[in-house]
């Protein structure tokens, strides 16, 4: 084991921890194979599942992982133009939402930032099970820490991944901007789960996403 594996699992034990004060439960992963195939695990047979937009759960693999599983696919990219907005409130309705962090600190809050707000959303109040893919690389020591990593880490490069017309898009760095293209609306922290276990944090021992 690297110095930084046995770094990332010491850390992510603690993290699983807090999450667990917080109703949440956490599970770490070394890498995105393993990762994967864990979330596939928790899923039964049978199920509807969606997903808000993540490069984390694509470049792990799950959503390819998903397409050969025993469950159903309710996929975003496929709903028309006009129908986006049925399509983000019918994804209340299923069993399973997949999704990643912006950042999560070591006490245990995931913090979100979003352009819609459908993600969010979810999160918040949604589908009974919420299951987060996130890589190490998104750990923040703190919450001020976690949202400044959101603003200046996550948000520049998902703008220049969007093609959208913002100043981060520019320079790389947020301008705390007012453009109609941002994507920082929406400032989300996940602070406590009333319902015991409905999220489930599954940290990879891997950079994974912005």
């Amino acid at each position: 084991m690297s110095v930084i594996s046995d770094f990332y699992e010491k850390q992510a034990q603690t993290v699983i921890k807090a999450l667990q004060k917080r109703q949440m439960e956490g599970h770490y992963c070394p890498d995105a194979k393993s990762a994967v195939d864990y979330i596939l695990s928790l899923i039964p047979e049978g199920s509807t599942v969606t997903w808000g937009g993540s490069e984390s759960i694509r470049e792990a693999g799950l959503l390819s992982a998903l397409e050969s599983a025993p469950v159903t696919l309710w996929d975003r990219e496929k709903a028309a133009q006009e129908d986006q907005k049925a399509f983000y409130r019918k994804a209340f309705c299923a069993d399973y939402y997949l999704m990643s962090a912006n950042a999560v600190t070591l006490d245990g809050q995931l913090v979100n930032i979003d352009g819609n707000g459908n993600r969010v959303a979810a999160l918040s109040y949604g589908p009974d099970h919420v299951i987060m893919l996130v890589g190490m690389n998104k750990v923040a020591p703190d919450l001020d820490s976690a949202i400044k990593r959101v603003h200046n880490v996550a948000a520049p490069p998902n703008s220049i991944r969007l093609h959208l017309d913002t100043p981060c898009v520019k320079d790389g760095k947020c301008h705390n901007c007012f453009s109609a293209q941002k994507i920082c609306n929406m400032l989300h922290v996940q602070h406590f789960c009333r319902q015991p276990g409905r999220i489930h944090v599954v940290l990879v021992g891997e950079s994974l996403g912005f």
